[in-house]
């Protein structure tokens, strides 16, 4: 399974029109591969480096989508401002809200791991739940993953 981007490149850095220093809109994403029996997708963004890189003391989610249908072959740039594909679910971020929400590190250079997850199944309606809570529901369904790294840090 793979996922790739065209607004960058893995463990390259993230255009500042996908940031919370622009427009902070989602960018594109692709993906190819999927393994056979792949019922539904499932997609987190997070932040292994917050607040600090040299100190990191959590792991800060920007954006949770489930039950994306497998005949999609991506999401288009600004998904979170435009529809998902039908019968996409989505979660809570840490900014407590659903959608995307762009790199906004408040000090260093940030890891953001973009994950897709290929599942066995259609996750029933988990009502927005956070990413503990979908990766409970996933628990036992995960036939394949796939990891899209980019990195961002902010102006001085």
């Amino acid at each position: 399974m793979k996922l790739t981007s065209t607004a960058f490149e893995h463990n390259a850095e993230i255009p500042a029109p996908y940031t919370c220093d622009d427009q902070d809109i989602s960018p594109d994403l692709s993906w190819t591969e999927l393994p056979a029996g792949t019922q539904s997708l499932a997609l987190i963004v997070d932040d292994p480096d917050a607040p600090d890189p040299a100190a990191p003391r959590m792991t800060w989610v920007h954006w949770v989508l489930y039950n994306i249908p497998p005949d999609a072959t991506g999401l288009e740039q600004a998904t979170g401002r435009n529809a998902l594909p039908a019968g996409t679910c989505e979660g809570i971020n840490d900014w407590d809200r659903t959608g995307y929400g762009g790199p906004c590190p408040p000090v260093g250079r940030h890891r953001y791991f973009f994950q897709l997850y290929a599942l066995d199944a259609i996750l029933p309606d988990l009502d927005k739940p956070k990413k503990s809570g979908l990766l409970r529901a996933m628990e036992g369904h995960v036939l394949d993953q796939a990891e899209l790294i980019g990195t961002y840090q902010r102006a001085s």
